[in-house]
C-alpha cells in the first residue's frame, strides 16, 4: 500500500514537472522577440543583422538609450502620449459605464435588441471607418488636436459588453437600498454600483492605456504638427531616418513599452478578477 502511494506521489510529481518545463518554455517562445528586442538595445554599433545574427549582447552599454534620449526629445513625446493616453481611458471608463448600467439594471422595451446592436457592430473592422472618422473629425474642425485623436475611440462596445456583464454580477439589494434611501440613479451608480466594479475598471483602463499608448496610424493622420506626435508615432521616423542604426530603434522601442510593463505589474491582479467577473457575469 505504501509503495502504490509514493508511486502515485512520484508520477504526480513527474507530471507537474513536465507540465513547468512546458509552460516555460512556452513562456521564453513568447518573449523572445522581446528579450531579443532588449538584447539588440544594449548593442552598440553591433549589426543585428549579420550573420550568424547577434543575439546576447557581449557586454551591457546604454549609449544607445542615452543618444536616442537626447535625439528625440522624450519628455515632450511622453507628454503627449500622457495626455492623449489619460484623455482616452477616463472618456472609456466613464461613457462605458454610463451605457452598460442601464442596459444591465434598467427594464425597458428593445433592451436587449439594443444590446444586441451593439454587439454585432464589433464584428466591423475598425479600419473601414478611418475615412468616416477623419470627415467627422474635420468637420468639427478638431484636426490637429489632441481630442481629435481620442474622440474616434471614446468607448468601445467591447468596454460596454464587459461592464454590463459586470454590472449583471452585482446585487439587486445594492441598488434597492440606494433607492430606500431616497438616492438618485446617478449617486446609486457612483457611489454604491461603482466601487464593486473596480475590477473591471481596472480592466478596461489596462486594455485602453495600452491600445492608446500604442496607437501611432490614427495620430499621425489626424495631427498635421509632429511636435505633437505620441510616442508610438514619433518613432515610426525615428525607424525612417536611422533604419541603419537598429539600436537606436530597439532602445526607443524598449522605453516606450517599459511604463506599459510597469503599469501590467501592479494591475494584473485586478484584470484578472474582472475578466473573471465578466465571464461570471
Amino acid at each position: 500500500m505504501a509503495t502504490t502511494t509514493y508511486a502515485k506521489k512520484w508520477l504526480t510529481g513527474v507530471r507537474l514537472a513536465v507540465v513547468y518545463v512546458l509552460l516555460l518554455a512556452l513562456a521564453l517562445f513568447m518573449m523572445g522577440p522581446f528579450l531579443w528586442l532588449l538584447s539588440v538595445s544594449l548593442m552598440p554599433g553591433k549589426n543585428v543583422f549579420a550573420n550568424p545574427p547577434a543575439i546576447l549582447p557581449t557586454f551591457i552599454d546604454f549609449d544607445n538609450y542615452v543618444k536616442v534620449w537626447q535625439f528625440m526629445s522624450f519628455p515632450k513625446y511622453i507628454y503627449n502620449t500622457v495626455v492623449i493616453t489619460a484623455l482616452g481611458v477616463v472618456s472609456n471608463v466613464v461613457l462605458s459605464a454610463l451605457t452598460a448600467y442601464p442596459l444591465a439594471t434598467f427594464r425597458f422595451k428593445g433592451r436587449n435588441f439594443v444590446f444586441g446592436l451593439l454587439v454585432a457592430t464589433m464584428i466591423i473592422p475598425s479600419s473601414t471607418a478611418m475615412i468616416v472618422h477623419y470627415l467627422t473629425i474635420q468637420w468639427l474642425h478638431l484636426t490637429g488636436s489632441f481630442l481629435g485623436v481620442v474622440l474616434p475611440s471614446a468607448v468601445s462596445v467591447f468596454n460596454i459588453f464587459l461592464m454590463r456583464q459586470t454590472f449583471l454580477s452585482v446585487p439587486t439589494d445594492i441598488r434597492d437600498s440606494g433607492k430606500m434611501d431616497g438616492a438618485s440613479e446617478y449617486r446609486i451608480w457612483w457611489q454604491l454600483v461603482l466601487p464593486l466594479v473596480k475590477p473591471a475598471i481596472a480592466v478596461i483602463s489596462l486594455l485602453e492605456m495600452m491600445a492608446f499608448w500604442n496607437n501611432f496610424l490614427w495620430p499621425i493622420v489626424v495631427l498635421d504638427d509632429p511636435q505633437k506626435y505620441p510616442l508610438a508615432a514619433a518613432l515610426t521616423f525615428l525607424n525612417g531616418q536611422f533604419s541603419y542604426n537598429f539600436g537606436w530603434i530597439a532602445a526607443g522601442t524598449m522605453i516606450s513599452v517599459l511604463p506599459i510593463i510597469i503599469v501590467f505589474l501592479f494591475t494584473q491582479r485586478y484584470y484578472m478578477e474582472g475578466i473573471a467577473g465578466a465571464i461570471k457575469g
